[in-house]
C-alpha cells in the first residue's frame, strides 16, 4: 500500500529569509513535505492585499523555497496556482515576530496568509509568537516554542481537519508555556498615535506608531491566555457579518424600502 505524502505550504509575512519561517518549516517537515512560497521582502501589516497594478515574479531559490514579490495573499494563491500541482493539505503562515491577537489580527499579513488558504478551502493556520523587548534596540524571540506548537496544532489540523471556512490562528508566549488553550479574539480600546516630523527641507511627513492597548477583560481572550502563559489557539473565519445585528438593522431600514433613485 503507497503512503500519501501530506503537503503543507508555508508562507509569512516577514519575508522568505526570516529565521520564524525556517524555525516554522524545520518543525513541519517530520508532517510532510514542505514547500515554502513566500514575499521576497517583508510585508508586515499589509493585512489581505493583494497584488493587482503590477506584474508579479516568482523566483526558486532553492528546491522547495520560492519567493514571491508581493504579499502573503499573493504568495498562496501563486502557490497554489502554479508552484503545486493541486491545492496543499494545509497552508501555515508564521512564525510571526510579534504576536498577532485581539485587533491587530485585521492589519497582519500573516493572519491573511492563513485567511486566503481558508478561502481557498484548504485548513490553515497562523502562528505568531511574542516579542521580548530587551531594550530600546535589542528586541528577542524565542522560535522554538512556537514551531513546537505550530507543529502540535498542525498534525491534530492533517488528523481531523476544519471546518471548511475556517482557521486558526496561534499565538505563543516567550519561553516555556502551559499548554494550549483555545480562546476568542480578545478586544481593546485602540488609540492610534501619529507622530508629525519635518524632513531637512522642512517638509511634513508622518509616522504612524504603536498606539494605547487598553484591553477589555476576558477570561477566554487570546490576550489574556498568552498573558497567563498559555498557547492561545483562535478559531477564526472569513464571514465579518454581525449575525447578532441582523435584526437591529431590520429595524433600521423600515420605511426605507422603496427604491432609491
Amino acid at each position: 500500500m503507497a503512503i500519501v505524502m501530506r503537503r503543507i505550504l508555508v508562507t509569512n509575512d516577514d519575508g522568505v529569509h526570516a529565521p520564524g519561517l525556517a524555525a516554522l518549516a524545520e518543525a513541519l517537515r517530520s508532517l510532510g513535505e514542505v514547500i515554502v512560497v513566500a514575499p521576497h521582502h517583508e510585508a508586515s501589516a499589509v493585512g489581505h492585499a493583494l497584488t493587482l497594478a503590477r506584474p508579479l515574479r516568482l523566483e526558486e531559490l532553492r528546491p522547495n523555497v520560492y519567493s514571491v514579490d508581493g504579499t502573503p495573499t499573493d504568495c498562496v494563491n501563486i502557490a497554489v496556482t502554479h508552484v503545486l500541482s493541486a491545492p496543499p493539505d494545509l497552508v501555515v503562515s508564521g512564525i510571526n515576530t510579534g504576536w498577532n491577537i485581539g485587533d491587530d489580527i485585521t492589519y497582519s499579513g500573516t493572519v491573511s496568509g492563513a485567511l486566503e488558504g481558508a478561502l481557498l478551502g484548504i485548513p490553515s493556520i497562523a502562528v505568531s509568537t511574542e516579542r521580548k523587548r530587551r531594550s530600546e534596540r535589542v528586541v528577542e524571540y524565542d522560535f522554538p516554542p512556537a514551531a513546537l506548537a505550530a507543529r502540535v496544532v498542525a498534525q491534530a489540523v492533517l488528523q481531523r481537519g476544519l471546518p471548511r471556512s475556517t482557521f486558526l490562528n496561534v499565538n505563543v508566549p516567550f519561553g516555556p508555556n502551559k499548554g494550549l488553550r483555545v480562546t476568542v479574539q480578545g478586544k481593546r480600546n485602540h488609540i492610534t498615535e501619529v507622530g508629525e516630523r519635518h524632513d531637512p527641507r522642512g517638509r511634513r511627513y508622518f509616522w504612524i506608531e504603536e498606539g494605547q492597548n487598553d484591553w477589555e477583560p476576558h477570561d477566554r481572550s487570546d490576550y489574556q491566555a498568552v498573558r497567563d502563559g498559555f498557547v492561545s489557539v483562535t478559531p477564526l473565519q472569513p464571514d465579518l457579518t454581525a449575525h447578532d445585528v441582523l435584526a437591529y438593522v431590520d429595524g433600521l431600514i423600515i420605511g426605507t424600502a422603496e427604491p432609491i433613485r
